[in-house]
Order: structure tokens, then sequence, then C-alpha cells
């Protein structure tokens, strides 16, 4: 299925989201439904008893009766108010579920998508838009409920008390009403455009200020504020000038509504005053008239404002419908089989790959043995990151084939695939939570046992219990309470805990000071031990243990070899690399 097309109708978005969520809220919206009639019906009462009141009380002079009346307009707000109360109770009940529900299938979705469309945005756009755009969903809802129980309902029982006690003046005001209509209509066509242009530069402002608050050492080493500064201030800006855009747009009805509203009022006064003056009519009807008049105004105005508030919704929801309907572009073929290693032997067999129409990988073509650790050596941009990635399929290959134990990945599930790898890169990740936990994230299943055994190997388990809570201590966000050597060993032990038989490596000691870069040497000793490496080296420490060595440049493979056979190589690059201590 492709993403959702822009110019996809309103109609279309509100049948969709209708069709995803009213059957299995049906308790919920029927007694809001019911209170909402309630309501309505109340409110319409209040303008026919108008009548009785006055026609009793000035003409009849009935006082038993305008007492009765009396009391029944106090019942009839009592009733009303709590109708609201439930009404208003159940449809946060019913919104905060759909938000929810909604939530947990976006977070969902994007873990089956590909990394290709992580690459193409920033994380603060998708941030907004999961934010902002959720709401959508839930407004069309509320809107279609509201609209239609207590609105419409309202609309319809203050007009026939209307057309009950005045049915030519009721007839004049719904003559001069569609003229209302279609100016309102005219001005929501244009408030489609605004209101997504405005979501994109919001998604962009919360996109710039992620940015900016991740990299804030960067910011401050380089004395970045005021540039930054009056880059966030162009976006906010921006924002601004086109909030006030769809402000003006969504509230240009109100003068159109007001007049309106004052031409009828003040020629339906006339007329009553006329007949009252010349004709000597019982002014009791006109009061109920003009009553039920008034209170109509608050509903019309609602429902006038509805294809304007429903536009706005409409852009929200159609923008989560275009992230819930993209495909993953990876899914596991028919196939497909779970992935059985023995060995664990890597086999790369004429593999080509492309970031669009750039060229990474050129018929490369490898073995890295089971049990053993191949060392991938090369200047920058030679595609060995690329291996990386397409080992544990974040990416698929353009052509050739990747095998594991003689099984092409390709035909093996993901699921199975990712199972039997575990993986430590140059710039470890820490999640928000414990120490324990983000070990945990290798095995969700490990007992604790299992993840200090793990920070001990990975030569952890000291400086944890150093910690204020020991493992139960909070690492921050991205662990900015830890050292870069003790991230990267809870990096590594959350390689050891998963208990792999492949582990892809990116090596990070090139980066620690003297004292933590033993300390995470040992460590990354210790997982390599007994298992199939691969590994991105920058340390010619690294390559001299390898037992294999695969030299890239340019994408290709260009020298393979352990390394005293290629350091002996004439005007080989890897003995040129070695030369300068590597650094790619």
């Amino acid at each position: 299925m492709s993403p959702a097309k822009p110019n996809v109708r309103t109609l279309e978005i509100l049948k969709r989201v209708v069709s995803e969520n009213f059957r299995d809220h049906i308790p919920g919206y029927s007694f809001a439904i019911a209170c909402l009639a309630a309501v309505a019906l109340s409110t319409a009462y209040t303008a026919y008893a108008m009548k009785g009141i006055v026609d009793e009380a000035f003409v009849s002079k009935d006082a038993r009766l305008v007492w009765l009346i009396c009391f029944s307009l106090f019942a009839a707000f009592v009733i009303r108010g709590f109708a609201s109360y439930g009404q208003a109770v159940a449809l946060s009940r019913v919104s905060n579920s759909i938000v929810a529900r909604y939530q947990k299938r976006l977070a969902a979705h994007l873990m089956t998508l590909p990394l290709e469309f992580f690459d193409e945005r920033r994380s603060g756009q998708v941030a907004a838009l999961l934010s902002q755009n959720i709401s959508g969903i839930r407004d069309v809802l509320n809107l279609t409920v509201t609209s239609t129980a207590r609105d419409m309902l309202s609309f319809v029982s203050l007009l026939a008390v209307m057309v009950y006690q005045d049915p030519l003046l009721s007839i004049v005001v719904l003559l001069m009403a569609p003229a209302l209509l279609f100016g309102l209509r005219f001005f929501s066509r244009r408030l489609k455009e605004v209101a997504l242009k405005g979501i994109r530069l919001n998604g962009i402002f919360f996109g710039t200020m992620q940015e900016t608050i991740q990299g804030i050492s960067v910011v401050k080493a380089f004395t970045m504020e005021r540039a930054l500064e009056a880059r966030v201030e162009d976006v906010i800006v921006a924002v601004e000038n086109r909030s006030n855009q769809l402000a003006r747009l969504s509230e240009r009805n109100a003068p159109v509504t007001e007049s309106f509203a004052g031409l009828m009022l003040a020629g339906i006064l006339a007329y009553a005053a006329y007949r009252s003056i010349y004709f000597n009519v019982p002014p009791g009807a006109f009061f109920s008239f003009v009553t039920a008049l008034l209170l109509l105004y608050d509903p019309l105005r609602r429902l006038a404002k509805l294809q304007v508030q429903m536009e706005r919704a409409a852009v929200h929801a159609r923008m989560i419908y275009e992230l819930l309907d993209m495909e993953p572009r990876q899914r596991d073929l028919p196939d497909a089989k779970p992935l059985r290693p023995t060995e664990a032997r890597i086999e790369f067999r004429d593999v080509s790959f492309a970031y669009g129409t750039e060229t990474v990988l050129n018929g490369v073509s490898f073995v890295a043995e089971g049990g053993k650790t191949t060392a991938l050596v090369g200047p920058s941009g030679a595609g060995k990151s690329t291996i990386m990635n397409l080992i544990p399929r974040f990416y698929d290959p353009k052509g050739g084939e990747i095998l594991i134990d003689g099984q092409d990945i390709a035909h093996v599930t993901k699921q199975s695939l990712r199972e039997q790898l575990a993986y430590v890169s140059q710039q470890p990740y820490l999640f928000e939570g414990s120490i324990r936990n983000n070990i945990r994230y290798g095995r969700p299943d490990a007992t604790d046992a299992e993840v200090e055994e793990a920070a001990r190997l990975a030569y952890a388990h000291e400086f944890i219990l150093a910690q204020p809570n020991g493992y139960d201590t909070p690492v921050g966000e991205n662990g900015v309470t830890l050292s870069g050597g003790q991230r990267q060993r809870l990096s590594i032990a959350r390689a050891l805990v998963r208990n792999a038989p492949i582990l892809l490596l990116d090596e990070a000691t090139s980066a620690l000071d003297t004292e933590s870069e033993a300390a995470v040497q040992k460590a990354l000793d210790q997982a390599m031990t007994g298992r199939t490496v691969v590994v991105i080296a920058h340390r010619l420490s690294t390559v001299v243990r390898a037992d294999k060595i695969v030299v890239m440049q340019q994408g290709r493979v260009v020298e393979e070899g352990n390394h005293e056979a290629l350091a002996k190589l004439d005007d080989g690059l890897y003995a040129r690399l070695s030369q300068l201590g590597f650094n790619g």
C-alpha cells in the first residue's frame, strides 16, 4: 500500500477514523450521546417554557402555574448540568483511549520501518508528528459526536420551538441561513494548506531544538550560541507567522456570523414590536421565539465552524495515516525460515550496494570464518560501516548474496537473524532507565545474576557498585551521568548478556583516555572470545590480533590476509595504513 495521497477528502478521513474506532467505543459514545441529547433537549425546553412564564405571569397572572413552570426550569438546568459533566468525562475517557491506541500503533509501526525512513527524517520531526497529530484522530471523532448529538439536536429542537411559536418568522430565518453557510465554506478552503504548513514548521522547530539540546556541549565549545539562537529565532518567527495566518483564517467567520446574527435579531425584534403595538398580540410566543433564537446561536455558530475545525483535525489525522500506511520495505520473504547457525560463518558473495544513486560497495566478496575475528580496515568512505549494516539486514544489498553457514540471509526471518547477533558501536547508546535495564536490553529475559555476570565480564561490575544505587542507578539521557569508557563497557555487557554467536564491533577505544581504553579493551577481548567477530578496526593492536584482515578501498576488497602477510606487501594499502597507525 502506498502512502496516503495529500488530496484525500476530509470525508474519506472521517470514514476511516469512524470505521477504525467507533465500534470499539460504542458504550462510551452511547453514554456521551445520551448526555448530549439531554443537554440539547433541556436547552430547547428552556426556550419553550418562556411562553408560559410570560403569558401566565403578565397576562393571566396565574401564580400557581408560574411556580410550577419555574420548578420545571430548575429541574431542566440540573439535568443539563449533570448531563454536561457526564458527556465531558465520557468523551475524555474515550479520547484518552484513542490517543493511547494510536500511540501504541505508531510506536509499533515505527519499529518495522527501515533505517532509510529515519535517515530521511530528523528525529525531532518524527517526535513532533507523534505528539501533535494524534490529537487529529481524537478531534475528528469528538467533533462528529458533539456536532451530531448536541449541536445538531439542539438546532433541530430549538428550531421546532421557533416554528411552533411563529412559523412565518422561522421561514424567514431558514431562508437567510444558506447565505451564511456558503460564506463559511469559502473560508475553509484555504485552511487546509495553511494548517499543513504549520504542522511541518512545528516539526522543524522541534527538530532544531532537539538537535541543539543534544549537542549543547559542542554549541558552547564552539561559541555557536548566537548562530543557533538566530537559526532558532528564524524558525520560531516562521511558526508564529503561520500560526497567526491560521488564526486569521480560523476566526474569519466570526464577523460573518456575528453580523448575520445581529441582522436577524434586529429584524425579529422590530417585527415582534410591530405586532404587539398594532395587533395586540400577547408577548409570550415572541419571548419564547427570541429565547429559542438566542439559544440557537451557539449551536449554529459551532455548526458553522464545524467544517473549518474538521479540516484542521483532518490534516492532522491525514499525516498520521500517511505514516501508518507506509509499508516496511524489508518484509520477510514468503519462503523465509528461521536462521539455524552452526559455525556462524559469514560469507559475502559479489555484494553491491548503493545509497540512492551513490554506489558504496561494488562486488565485495570475503569470508569471516566461524569463531574467528575478521577485521575490516580501510580509509574513511571505503564501505566498512555499510558492511556492518548489511549483516543484520538494516539494508538489503542491490546485488549479490550474504550467507551465514550457507543460508542466504535474504531468505531467513529478520527476527531469527538478529537474535544471533550482538552489536557494539563506536558511540554506545544508553536508554533512559537504570543500569540494570540497559544491560538487560541485550536479552529481556536475562536474570539479575546473568546481568551482573555480563557486567563482570565487561569489567563494569566495580564501577556499577560505586554508583549511588548500584545496578538500579538511573543513567540519565543517553548515559549523561557516566563517562565514555563506562558507557562503552555497559554496551559491551549488553552484548555479552545476549550471548549471541556473532559479534559486530565498531571498535571505540581510540576516542578514550588511556585508563578507559585499557578497561574497555579487556572487556572487548572477553566479548570476542569464542565468537565470530567482524570488527571495524581503528587500532593497530586489534588488527594484529585478528585472524583475518580485509582491506577495503572505494567499496572494493583490495587485500586479504593476516597482519604479517599484508605488512610485507610492497606498496600495499594495509602496509601504508599500518605505518600511519590507522584512522578510518
